[in-house]
């Protein structure tokens, strides 16, 4: 249950191998903030393709409030909706202190508006052309800064030692 941990001895020093579990990938969930009909019913099959559960919702206001819910570990949303932006999402993961982390879907290449979005705090930034369907690795990598953030499903450490 939770993360797995392994202590492997050698004569220098102890290392921890970390992974999730199956269950901790089922009980994930993902919102898409997002206007526009072909990248939020895309993000979804990906997801939906990869065993994630998602929901999808058009305007920003209907995202800020099922993010303050705390049942999403992972946001997706593109930048700009007609009202408001992407950093309200960021301002709820921070302040509420919610753990999720989100993901920016840019749908155009602005470098420097890409690294507008790292500095103030998205996750990462997807490039709605060309990376959707690598959406659920991306999701995947997100699951685990959302979880080492604290986001629920509360993982359980566990060790060899412990389950001896």
């Amino acid at each position: 249950m939770g993360i797995i941990t392994k202590n492997v001895e050698d004569k220098s020093r102890t290392s921890v191998s970390v992974s999730m579990t199956t269950k901790m990938l089922r009980e994930a969930r993902f919102l898409i903030v997002s206007e526009d009909d072909p990248i939020r019913k895309q993000l979804s099959r990906f997801l939906s393709e990869a065993g994630f559960v998602s929901k999808s919702v058009k305007k920003m206001t209907e995202g800020c409030r099922a993010a303050r819910s705390g049942q999403f570990q992972v946001v997706f949303t593109t930048p700009l909706l007609s009202d408001g932006s992407w950093t309200r999402l960021v301002e709820i993961a921070t302040h509420c202190d919610l753990g999720f982390v989100v993901v920016v879907v840019a749908t155009t290449y602005d470098l420097k508006e890409w690294a507008e979005a790292l500095e103030v705090g998205a996750f990462d930034v997807l490039d709605a052309v060309y990376e959707l369907p690598k959406a659920a690795e991306i999701a995947r990598r997100a699951l685990w800064a959302a979880y080492l953030k604290g986001a629920g499903p509360y993982p359980r450490p566990t060790s060899r030692a412990m389950a001896a």
